[in-house]
């Protein structure tokens, strides 16, 4: 909207976030620390919950008119135009098991949609960096997803089963599994950052919250890819929580036939 700032303003501040959880999360990695279960049955750590706080307390130090929303405090200044989303670690059950398939997700949403994504896995020290309008990066250089216009060419992300939790939603992901070559399971956003440097075609999902896949928008489509809900609309604050992310826009569209 007129007189909004570009996204591309806060893209310092938003390295200065990643790096900040990444000190964080190298000093609880792989080590023998207390697991927590929520009340949704998924786990918590020391390390989701120092990240989250300390990106907090930058992001209110620093931009005290923003809004916060995060996976482990929830949400101040909601209202606001400008609202930073926070995932400290996307993918708790992959690092409480020692993989480095995880990674710290941080958005700038404005308006209730997406304009800047940072997907941050620190362990192997990959960054992926999306901005609306701009091409998005991975450790600084430009990444493409590829072409893929067939599903049974195609490779297939999703997390786990388990968020598909009707009957509905399986039965609709059993279709497009049955059609891709190469069915994935267990990346969590590091599925999209693959996605989006062309090394997977497809990620389809169910169960989502906006912590989840906020950052994960600019990063796919400034990659050339499109990532929607089921129904093909975008992605923003009030979604359903079922995304489909393709790097192909005919892959998409095929993909869409068998969800819907």
């Amino acid at each position: 909207m007129a007189g909004s700032p570009d996204p591309a303003e806060f893209l310092p501040f938003v390295h200065q976030l990643a790096d900040a959880a990444g000190e964080i999360i190298r000093r609880y990695w792989r080590k023998p620390i207390p697991v927590e279960q929520k009340a949704d049955d998924s786990p918590v750590t020391i390390a989701d919950r120092e990240v989250e706080q300390t990106l907090r307390d930058l992001i209110r130090s620093t931009y005290p008119e923003h809004g916060i929303t995060g996976e482990e405090f929830g949400v101040e200044g909601g209202e606001a135009e400008l609202v930073w989303c926070l995932d400290p670690i996307d993918g708790t059950k992959s690092f409480i098991t020692g993989r480095p398939l995880f990674g710290t997700l941080i958005s700038l949403v404005q308006d209730g949609q997406p304009v800047l994504g940072v997907i941050d896995q620190c362990v192997l020290k990959e960054r992926w960096v999306g901005v609306r309008g701009q091409p998005s990066l991975h450790d600084g250089q430009p990444i493409r997803t590829r072409a893929c216009r067939s599903l049974d060419r195609a490779v297939l992300f999703a997390t786990t089963l388990q968020m598909f939790a009707t009957v509905e939603d399986r039965a609709a992901f059993d279709r497009v599994h049955d059609a891709v070559r190469l069915p994935m399971y267990g990346g969590d956003c590091y599925a999209y950052g693959l996605l989006a440097m062309g090394f997977a075609d497809l990620v389809v999902e169910a169960g989502l919250s906006d912590h989840d896949f906020m950052a994960l928008v600019p990063v796919v489509e400034g990659a050339g890819g499109l990532m929607t809900d089921w129904q093909g609309r975008a992605l923003g604050r009030g979604s359903d929580g079922r995304v489909i992310a393709a790097g192909d826009p005919q892959l998409h569209a095929e993909a869409m036939k068998l969800l819907g």
